[in-house]
């Protein structure tokens, strides 16, 4: 049984009613900041305070994280995050216009460790071009992992990927990014002795 959660952070949408009406529900036109599997919340709270010109849209696909994040949200009093329970490729199809996010985020995603399961990870060559048509030029992709084989993975379809530019400076990926939030998984994975593969591109046209 899904737990409710009452919280004006939190948007109740569902597959097939109408996409949201992002600045009638922000109250303003300022840049719209996706983050695809937000968790708990920590990191989405942060970076909405980082940067409060931005509207910042948290989706996860589990209640309890939402509602986690929510709280989190609302103990901040931040008013330019709205938290979604949607699978994300379906939500992005259904309500977000073409050529309109300043930032998509990915942190963490689950990295299916199995051989005969990575055809299951997220992020791949064709959901990153998919994603590239909703993204303004010189939007920013970043990409998070502490695993191995997928921080690899995604850090070298990228330097293959088209309408991108690498935003580190040469770099495939880095293991610390200035400016960048750390989550709570990240430090937990941190604690334990990992390193994460931070992935950073610019959309170029």
């Amino acid at each position: 049984m899904l737990i409710p959660i009452n919280s004006s952070s939190f948007l109740p949408w569902q597959d097939g009613e109408p996409p949201p009406q992002w600045g009638d529900i922000f109250g303003n036109d300022h840049p719209l900041a996706l983050e695809i599997g937000c968790g708990v919340g920590d990191f989405v709270v942060q970076m909405a305070a980082l940067h409060p010109g931005w509207n910042f849209i948290a989706l996860d696909f589990y209640n309890k994280g939402c509602l986690k994040t929510c709280k989190r949200i609302d103990k901040g009093g931040l008013s330019n995050v709205r938290v979604l329970r949607v699978e994300a490729r379906s939500f992005i199809e259904a309500c977000i216009l073409p050529v309109s996010l300043r930032a998509v985020i990915i942190n963490c995603p689950d990295p299916w460790p199995k051989m005969r399961h990575r055809k299951r990870r997220l992020v791949n060559t064709a959901f990153v071009n998919r994603l590239s048509s909703f993204m303004l030029p010189g939007a920013d992709f970043y990409f998070a992992t502490d695993f191995d084989d997928y921080g690899l993975d995604v850090s070298e379809f990228m330097t293959r990927q088209k309408g991108f530019e690498n935003a580190l400076g040469g770099d495939s990926y880095r293991h610390r990014l200035e400016g960048y939030p750390v989550s709570k998984y990240m430090r937990r994975f941190l604690e334990e002795g990992k390193q994460i593969y931070y992935v950073h591109y610019r959309r170029s046209h």
